[in-house]
């Protein structure tokens, strides 16, 4: 295979070497995140819980992300890479230290210690409309002081950080003038402890009694019981340099001090961590707004987000208002009713009681029977229904029946003697309390999946156009009165309480190429949507063999016909006929239907073409939500290699216009069609993208939800495969462990007996599948990687080129496509506001197209905000873009240029998406392979203690047929 773009011409990037990690290369990359729902999140990471570094080897001998601090000279790459076939262990002796870049920042800016180097902003963008916007940034000053880092340890441990709060703020009461020196400190709930100042000691040990006010009674017995000893131990860390993060601000010290910014965050924080309840980085109240039922025993809370981050502007405070659900404080039989339909009267199924111990376990509940009130964590539930649960009494030898327990002492005769018993306690010293007793306490955040009632009540309830949500965090700001806060003033804080006003431009549209009657159109788009009515896709797709099963009471004759209509409209090709007569379904036995109707569609086509094949599959779902989706996806994609569009039929009822024009575009990406590309990339008029062939990836990764502690977590990665266009995806997904964020699969080697190293993995198979498209391996790559938040950068980055990099060298000795890899962050804080009403969307957000990279960006690295779609309802959240490597040159205007054009070809619709096209792809594939698992565990597994042991088992995923990953099956 021969490489384009000057493939013979010399590089200067091969004389540089490949990624290399140690320890010290990490330490300012902070900590990971925990899963999707706090992906992106602006946390500032901690130094003291830095991850362990993955081990990285080098794939090539080119430039990747630059570890500062390095002497190492340039090498030019072993001879051992001449190889196409280049073993893993050759790669790795491979492995140089790097060279900090040798830009005009990098030299005047000095390094502290080794930490990976991002790219320097290539300057501000100049294209687009300039105008002005306001951001929930809030410029923070401080007083220059000594802040002191303090490790704090207890004994006996305490894992709550409730906790150990109460335990700090007892022991300040007690100590601050007479052995604090009188100072403040802010404690993180933690590990961690600062003052303004130093501490009268380096060490000391204090002991602490700590009163329970929720346990026992005011009885001389039980008053033992309520107070429990702690030593604590306060030991001098490090002492924090306020003048580093200044010279950090100016652009004038090239590493982040997150221990200084960490200290000051945690100071804003320790005020509002004592009046409400802390959920990750954002606090709620019933007194910060109103509360309202979601179903299934759930509420939500309204609340704010607080974060403190470097910009340019200087130190920012990112405020936004924040919602979530919390159980309901009603009793733990009330919750069971409200998500079960079991009837009380008869003892439950094993199944049902599983149910409920995975919908119980980790709640908190509340018992006020006998006149003491009494807290409880719920570790699981008994086997037996309370009539038969017995217990021993102090003399460890008589037994007694529960329900004779609660009637001889409380004269308490039990309702539901058919349930089982909530227990607490370990495995070994269960404690079994009878549900009907039991209430859940209240302020308890809800982390399961929810529902879909439950989601669009959220929704519904929480919903915000911009100018309330920007009122309602001009009133946060107000009433916390940061300024008058004791911990935020003895730390020399000040808080502006004006919101940032932030220079912003608006990107212009792009022109879409379509098909008109007269042939070729071009549209532009208005307001980031547009109208194909009278125009056809740029490709059609052929439908020769397609069939359509309903599993609902609609009959799907009328439909069928009507979607024939438009997709003929719309330029596909498309026969009016199916391939077997239209035929209800039993809903019941969705996989024998799928399987009875493959077979007699292959029965059809061997009659007349044994190669040929059932093309297209229309399901009407058996309801309006959507049941058996799951189920027809991995029936159809894994098994039978049949691609599926699935309706419900209520909007197939509808027979509306708009509604079967969606529908026609899905068809048609799923049969192999394009429905528009960008005029200018047709032109060959896109700087660094249609010069020389070009690939653009798409990755994400999705985690199970809390509580699924077995399941694995899913990588999905896309690529164009369609250059210069760049409109066509094909996908792939791999396992791996559970909540693992780097994705494992992208390049791997296996040792086959005789044919010996064997190169495989998702960047390689991509590539060579860009290859047979178009003649040529791509002499450009831009990797769009979703899902990573700041915490991880370093280590994602590392791993994921050098797998790239190895990649790309398995396929031909010295390939070495340019990379850029952009981060795509959605799931953050900033939000946009309009400074006049010219600025705005119907809906009263900004415009699509707005593009902020000043004020309340990075001081320094290749970062920005950019709005690229119109808003609907709500507020409309920007994506966050962050270029952690960059080969390729790109300049602002270039790399926001092309992010918000790509946005427009998204296949699903006519209107430009929030998130670039790639990336959204990659996350709609992981989403549907969680459909290929197997979700249903009855299983009584997992100890009262949350064992994990068996987090690291990766689950088989099903490999996709191969005909289905030709097309964009997951539209």
């Amino acid at each position: 295979m021969s490489r384009r773009g000057g493939a013979n011409h010399p590089d200067p990037r091969r004389n540089q070497p490949s990624p290399a990690i140690s320890q010290s290369s990490v330490n300012a990359a902070g900590s990971g995140r925990g899963g999707r729902g706090s992906r992106g999140g602006h946390t500032v990471p901690s130094p003291s819980s830095v991850p362990s570094p993955v081990p990285v080897t080098a794939a090539s001998s080119t430039a990747a992300p630059v570890v500062a601090g390095s002497s190492s000279a340039p090498t030019r790459p072993s001879p051992a890479l001449a190889s196409a076939t280049v073993s893993t262990e050759v790669l790795s002796s491979e492995v140089e230290k790097l060279t900090l870049e040798s830009t005009p920042a990098a030299a005047s800016a000095p390094s502290s210690q080794k930490a990976v180097r991002f790219p320097n902003r290539p300057g501000i963008g100049r294209l687009g409309r300039k105008i002005q916007v306001r951001a929930n940034h809030f410029q923070l000053q401080v007083v220059d002081k000594d802040l002191h880092h303090y490790d704090v340890s207890f004994a006996p441990e305490i894992t709550s950080k409730k906790v150990s709060r109460d335990v700090i703020n007892q022991l300040v009461k007690m100590h601050q003038e007479s052995m604090l020196g009188n100072r403040i400190p802010a404690y993180d709930g933690r590990k961690s402890l600062f003052t303004a100042g130093p501490l009268p000691f380096t060490s000391k040990v204090f002991v602490i009694n700590l009163v329970d006010e929720n346990k026992g009674s005011s009885s001389g017995s039980d008053k033992k019981k309520r107070e429990r000893e702690f030593k604590v131990t306060i030991k001098f860390a490090s002492q924090t340099d306020l003048n580093h993060l200044t010279q950090f601000l100016r652009r004038l010290q090239l590493d982040c001090p997150y221990e200084t910014i960490q200290a000051l965050d945690i100071a804003l924080r320790a005020t509002p961590s004592e009046m409400y309840t802390v959920s990750g980085r954002s606090f709620f109240s019933p007194s910060l707004g109103a509360q309202g039922p979601l179903g299934g025993g759930t509420e939500y809370w309204r609340g704010y987000y607080q974060s403190l981050r470097p910009t340019q502007m200087g130190l920012s405070l990112n405020i936004d208002v924040s919602s979530r659900a919390f159980y309901e404080p009603i009793r733990v039989t009330d919750f069971i009713s409200k998500n079960f339909k079991l009837n009380f009267s008869r003892p439950l199924s094993d199944q049902d009681r599983v149910k409920i111990k995975k919908a119980l376990r980790g709640i908190r509940v509340r018992t006020s029977h006998g006149g003491n009130i009494r807290s409880y964590k719920v570790t699981g539930v008994s086997k037996e229904p309370l009539r038969d649960l017995m217990f021993k009494l102090d003399d460890q030898v008589t037994r007694k029946k529960i329900s004779d327990y609660f009637y001889e002492k409380y004269e308490i005769v039990l309702q539901y003697p058919l349930l089982p018993a909530l227990q607490a306690g370990s495995d070994t010293r269960p404690m079994f309390i009878p549900m009907e007793l039991c209430q859940i306490e209240s302020g308890q955040r809800y982390s399961k999946r929810l529902n879909e009632e439950q989601v669009t009540n959220l929704l519904r309830a929480t919903c915000q156009r911009p100018q309330q949500r920007e009122n309602d965090i001009k009133k946060i700001v107000t009433q916390h009165r940061f300024n008058a806060d004791k911990v935020a003033k003895e730390f020399g804080i000040n808080v502006r309480e004006e919101l940032a006003l932030v220079d912003a431009r608006v990107l212009p549209p792009p022109m879409l190429k379509y098909h008109g009657n007269g042939g070729d159109s071009k549209i532009e788009p208005r307001m980031g949507q547009w109208n194909m009515i009278r125009h056809k896709v740029v490709n059609g797709g052929t439908v020769q063999f397609w069939s359509c099963l309903s599993f609902s009471r609609l009959n799907p004759t009328q439909f069928c016909a009507e979607l024939v209509n438009m997709c003929q409209a719309k330029g596909i090709i498309f026969n009016r006929d199916p391939l077997v007569p239209i035929a209800p379904a039993n809903s019941n036995q969705i996989e024998k239907e799928l399987e009875k109707l493959d077979k007699n569609c292959k029965a059809k086509l061997n009659s007349t073409n044994p190669k040929d094949r059932l093309q297209l599959l229309i399901v009407i779902l058996p309801d309006s939500k959507g049941r058996f989706y799951d189920d027809i996806k991995r029936v159809c994609e894994t098994r039978l290699g049949i691609v599926t569009q699935c309706v419900k039929p209520n909007q197939a009822a509808k027979l509306s216009k708009q509604y079967l024009e969606n529908v026609a575009l899905k068809i048609n990406v799923k049969v192999g069609g394009r429905n528009t590309v960008l005029y200018d990339a047709i032109e060959r008029r896109i700087p660094l993208l249609t010069d020389v062939p070009t690939i653009i990836f798409g990755a994400d990764v999705t985690h199970p939800q809390p509580g699924e502690d077995s399941s694995p977590s899913i990588a999905a990665v896309v690529a164009s495969m369609d250059w210069p266009q760049v409109t066509n995806y094909r996908g792939l997904i791999s396992a791996q462990s559970h909540r693992e964020e780097i994705i494992q699969d992208l390049y791997k080697t296996t040792e086959h007996p005789q044919r010996g190293i064997v190169h495989s993995g998702m960047i390689r198979e991509l590539l060579l599948a860009f290859y047979r498209k178009n003649g040529s391996k791509p002499a450009r790559i831009i990797f769009y990687r979703d899902g990573v938040s700041e915490g991880q950068f370093s280590q994602v980055l590392l791993y994921e080129m050098d797998a790239i990099r190895k990649a790309c060298v398995s396929l031909e000795s010295n390939y070495l496509p340019r990379v850029t890899f952009v981060v795509v962050q959605k799931r953050h804080h900033t939000r946009l506001f309009p400074t006049s009403n010219d600025q705005t969307d119907r809906s009263g957000n900004i415009m699509p197209g707005t593009v902020v990279d000043t004020t309340i960006c990075h001081p320094r690295e290749f970062d920005f905000y950019l709005n690229s779609h119109a808003g609907i309802q709500g507020t409309s959240r920007p994506s966050h873009y962050h270029v952690l490597f960059d080969e390729n040159g790109f300049s602002a205007d270039q790399l926001q240029s092309l992010t918000n054009n790509l946005c427009y070809t998204y296949a699903r619709c006519t209107r430009s998406v929030s998130i670039v096209p790639p990336a959204y792809y990659a996350h709609l594939l992981a989403f549907r392979a969680r459909y290929y698992l197997n979700e249903v565990d009855t299983s009584d597994s997992g100890s009262a203690s949350g064992n994990r042991s068996t987090t690291n088992f990766v689950s088989t995923l099903p490999s996709i047929m191969e005909n289905i990953k030709d097309v964009m099956f997951y539209c």
